[in-house]
Formats: C-alpha cells, sequence, structure tokens
C-alpha cells in the first residue's frame, strides 16, 4: 500500500493545466527531502546536451516532457497496472549540470544518482542528449556491471569524434563497458539503421559480444521474438533500460537530433516497452527528446508515454520483489 502523499493529482481535481507542473503529476521530493528514503522510483530530469554533436535541444527536453506528463492518468489502459497504487513514486527534480564544462557535468549527474540510489530509489530519468546515460551509469553499476536494453537508431559504440573527442552522445556505451559498468555480453542494441561513417561501432560490439537486432531483422522477425530473446540475453540480473526516441520513426518523433527514418510507429514504440515485463530494471532513461524540433510537443507526449509504460513495469517488478 503506497503512501498517500506520494499520490498524484487527479485531472478530475485540478485540470491539467493547472498548478505547477511535475513529472506525472507526483509531489516534489528533494535529495535533502526526509521523505527521499520512502521513495521507490523517482523520475529525474537531466536538462543537458553538452554531448551532442549536431543538432542541440535535449537539453530543453525534461522541462517540455514534464509539462506533457501532467496527461498521464492512473492506469494503464492495456495492462491495467496501476503504479501509483504499487510503489512510492516522486518527482526528485532535475540535476544542475554545468553547461560549460562535460567532465564537471558528468560529475554532478553520477553524484546526484548516487544520493538517490544510495536511499533506495531506482531512478527514471527524462534526458538530456545520451550521453547522460554514461554518468548515470557510473551510480547506478558502481558495485557491479549490469546489463542493458537498448532501444535506438544508433550504436553509440564509437571510440571517439573529431580526433580524440571521447564522451559525445555517439560513445556512451564504448565508455560504459571499457569502465566496467555494463556487461557487454548481457548488453542487446535494438533497432539499429540509417547511414554509416564506417563499422567501427559494430566492429566493437562484435568483438566484446553485444548484440545487435538492425532494424530490418526488428520487422522480420516481430516484437514478441525479438523482445522475447532481449529478455533472454539480461536473464535475471540487474538490467538498465535506455531509450532514445530516435528509435521510433521521425513520422511520429520529429524532435530530436538525429533522426532515422524506417523505425516503428507510435504503438509499437510503447509495445517494447510492454514486452520488459519481468526484467530486473535497476534505472531506466528516455533521452534526446529536443523541443526545438517539434514545437507542438507531439514528440515530448510520445517520450512520457514511453515512461508512464516504463514505470509500469518497474513498478509491477518492485512491488513483487
Amino acid at each position: 500500500m503506497t503512501n498517500e502523499f506520494f499520490t498524484p493529482v487527479s485531472g478530475m481535481e485540478l485540470p491539467r493545466f493547472a498548478g505547477v507542473p511535475t513529472f506525472m503529476r507526483l509531489p516534489v521530493v528533494g535529495l535533502e527531502d526526509a521523505r527521499l528514503p520512502e521513495v521507490d522510483v523517482g523520475i529525474i530530469g537531466v536538462p543537458w546536451d553538452s554531448g551532442t554533436t549536431n543538432r542541440p535541444g535535449p537539453r530543453h527536453g525534461p522541462r517540455q516532457l514534464r509539462d506533457a506528463s501532467t496527461m498521464m492518468r492512473a492506469q494503464n489502459g492495456a495492462t491495467g497496472v496501476r503504479p501509483f497504487e504499487l510503489v512510492n513514486c516522486a518527482d526528485l527534480g532535475d540535476v544542475g549540470p554545468n553547461p560549460t564544462d562535460i567532465l564537471d557535468s558528468m560529475e554532478r549527474i553520477t553524484a546526484f544518482y548516487s544520493a538517490a540510489i544510495r536511499a533506495g530509489v531506482t531512478p527514471l530519468t527524462a534526458g538530456g542528449d545520451h550521453l547522460s546515460s554514461l554518468p548515470i551509469l557510473r551510480a547506478v553499476a558502481k558495485d557491479d556491471p549490469v546489463g542493458m536494453i537498448h532501444f535506438d537508431s544508433h550504436t553509440d559504440l564509437f571510440d571517439t569524434y573529431f580526433g580524440g573527442t571521447k564522451f559525445t552522445h555517439g560513445t556512451p556505451f564504448r565508455r560504459a563497458v571499457e569502465e566496467g559498468l555494463l556487461d557487454p555480453e548481457k548488453v542487446v542494441q535494438i533497432g539499429i539503421r540509417g547511414t554509416a561513417y564506417d563499422s567501427e561501432d559494430l566492429d566493437f560490439a562484435k568483438a566484446v559480444g553485444i548484440r545487435i537486432i538492425r532494424i530490418e531483422e526488428f520487422f522480420e522477425r516481430g516484437i514478441p521474438d525479438v523482445m522475447a530473446e532481449a529478455r533472454d540475453i539480461v536473464g535475471a540480473d540487474p538490467t538498465y533500460i535506455s531509450y532514445d526516441i530516435d528509435f521510433v520513426d521521425p513520422t511520429f518523433a520529429p524532435g530530436t537530433g538525429t533522426p532515422e527514418v524506417g523505425g516503428p510507429n507510435s504503438f509499437q514504440a510503447i509495445q517494447v516497452v510492454r514486452e520488459l515485463d519481468g526484467v530486473n530494471i535497476v534505472g531506466a532513461d528516455m533521452v534526446e527528446v529536443s523541443p526545438p524540433f517539434d514545437s507542438s510537443g507531439g514528440t515530448a507526449f510520445l517520450g512520457v508515454s514511453i515512461m508512464f509504460e516504463l514505470l509500469c513495469v518497474m513498478a509491477k517488478r518492485l512491488a513483487s520483489a
């Protein structure tokens, strides 16, 4: 039974366009709040895109995602899960990045997540570009490497950009493997597609044992079969979920920095998350939502809809543990 304090504000009590927007209309609980140890799932914003190499904008993602998230209701219409009744959820606020210093920002992000995790909180993140995942993993996988199910059109396994830069949104999972944060044999990347500079990332994946499921295989086999394999790869071990909104076809999610055509539609985008049921999720993120490229807010609404689906499978798992 969850604490009444953690019950979201209902649209039947206060219109969704009114009040101060928080993630899914949840209460705000800061890192110094005495209630922090009561939180099971904490939703955290990482308004940072200093790892972006082309079109910036994801630093504005958490604010638009928060606003769009006021449309989330109490129950999952497909699965029947009522996450806010299963576990205590709260908005933990935003990490304050240093927009002029990548390394300092990553230290700040890791420190924020480390404090939340020490309090027993499982983090659900609204990014931010995909480099955000690296400092989060430094907190989540501090003691032991984790597995990962990664939805994206890009592998983010490159070594360097521009003659030696190690930290961009195209390198986080290469660094995470090198730092021992990810067990590469328990990592699966789903939806990879698009043109490429070379095969460096694919060669690295093959060398260390990362399973890549390209979009062609994804559509040929179908979602249930692909996701069954993904669940087999990670098994019962602690697993991180990383979801780049550019996994979705830009027809349905144009608000992102590096779109790739030929991806899943919006229904398939949430269907893959429902297939995570039972996975031992120790953290998850939704990244690369870039409001400047979709002023309608449609991409952000899809993003928070996916976050709600993630919350449902996380809450169900935590409640049964």
